[in-house]
């Protein structure tokens, strides 16, 4: 390895970067061109060998090194061995994501046995380079570290020390100079292969972040559903119930009044199939409007309508100024008063509810008592009922109270925050 005068136009400065602008461009588009085969598995199908990448890799190194070659005149000219050591690192790169530590020692190999051998330098670093970096990314750091420091080491002995052992003939020292910018591009593998990894476990803790999102709002869909769906439910099927006892006991002494109970089973039936119905469109079709408005407080004598049909008489009082509110809100309220007078209709001995709705300045306010007592037997019911109309206020930032009055009773308190709507 004569020594060149590092300014000679026709063989430039010697090292790792001679080749002009081969060596540069592989560095700074190692990761653009080739990064689709950096990631986990191959290309197209999980698992597999990353063919594609590393095709393009080997032609890459392979056309380029050809022209990289021509103007290093101090080395030895690319020939058969030379082009199969190159062929060589591309093809261990096939094994990068099963094997990533041996095949960063294996490249770093067969390509300190191309330089030993004195063939031009080039785009031969891009196969360390994808080495490294699928090293890297798959949690080998040290094994990353190690090959290409044995490689810099390798470069060094045998450019300072072998030079007179190895190809050409006649070489002399290489200049300690070149080993800075030697030093740099490892530095740049490394750092480059660093950001990688940390990109990539950014990118697996956003999937993961939305995933468990995902998780989240489909657990909140099901149980707003089950939710829906117990009111409905709990308040027809208690409605049912009692008249159909009463339709049982009056049969035959007062046909007329079992008629009107068998009446009172069709309408409360019809009306829990209805919003059942509504409630499963929302699954069949999660994108597409409710065929039908949510109920809300405007549907209040309905329910007074009901309860009355089981036996139960209902009072209800406004306090303030009645106005719009939210549909979400107006849907809890309607739940929650229904709730309620479910709970009296199943539990308590009285027949007489009262229902107050006190419309406060960002605030409504719910109260329900009946004047009990509670008759101690088996009702039916999953019991999730107090559970339910917490959930429902706790959703909008609201509460609930719910216990025992002092004169035996029982009251249920809620207060659901609202913004200022229009009077209606």
């Amino acid at each position: 390895m004569d020594e060149q005068p590092t300014g000679t136009p026709a063989t430039g400065p010697r090292g790792p970067w001679h080749g002009g602008p081969w060596g540069r461009a592989a560095v700074r588009g190692v990761e653009a061109r080739f990064g689709g085969g950096l990631g986990g598995g191959a290309e197209g199908t999980p698992g597999g060998l990353p063919w594609r990448s590393t095709l393009a890799v080997a032609v890459f190194v392979s056309v380029g090194t050809g022209f990289a070659g021509r103007g290093q005149l101090d080395r030895v000219a690319l020939d058969g061995l030379g082009r199969v050591l190159l062929l060589l690192g591309a093809a261990l790169l096939l094994l990068r994501h099963r094997h990533p530590v041996p095949v960063v020692f294996g490249v770093s190999a067969v390509t300190l046995a191309y330089l030993a051998a004195g063939y031009p330098y080039g785009p031969v670093f891009v196969t360390v380079a994808l080495a490294c970096f699928a090293a890297v990314v798959h949690g080998h750091r040290r094994a990353a570290w190690w090959a290409l420091g044995l490689l810099w080491a390798g470069h060094v002995v045998a450019a300072h020390w072998l030079y007179g052992y190895l190809p050409p003939d006649g070489d002399g020292p290489a200049p300690w100079g070149q080993e800075l910018p030697v030093a740099a591009f490892v530095v740049a593998i490394l750092a480059a292969s660093e950001l990688a990894r940390v990109r990539r476990e950014q990118w697996a803790r956003e999937r993961a972040e939305r995933a468990a999102a995902e998780r989240r709002r489909a657990d909140a869909e099901r149980l707003r559903i089950a939710r829906e769906l117990h009111d409905v439910l709990a308040h027809s099927l208690s409605v049912i119930n009692v008249q159909a006892g009463v339709g049982l006991a009056l049969l035959d002494s007062d046909p007329g009044q079992a008629r009107s109970a068998l009446t009172t089973i069709k309408a409360a039936s019809k009306e829990a199939l209805g919003e059942v119905r509504q409630v499963l469109d929302t699954l069949r079709a999660p994108g597409d409007a409710p065929r039908a408005p949510a109920p809300g407080l405007d549907r209040l004598p309905e329910l007074v309508e009901q309860a009355a049909a089981a036996g139960l008489a209902v009072r209800t009082q406004t306090e303030g100024r009645r106005r719009r509110l939210p549909p979400g809100t107006e849907l809890a309220a309607f739940r929650i008063v229904q709730e309620a007078l479910t709970n009296v209709v199943r539990h308590s001995g009285s027949r007489a509810a009262l229902v107050v709705l006190a419309y406060r300045p960002g605030a409504l306010d719910l109260r329900i008592d009946d004047e009990g007592p509670a008759t101690g037997g088996d009702a039916g019911g999953s019991g999730n009922g107090l559970a339910g109309m917490r959930e429902r206020a706790a959703a909008l930032g609201g509460t609930i109270e719910a216990g025992t009055r002092p004169d035996g009773g029982f009251r249920v308190r809620a207060h659901l925050p609202v913004g200022p709507e229009e009077s209606v």
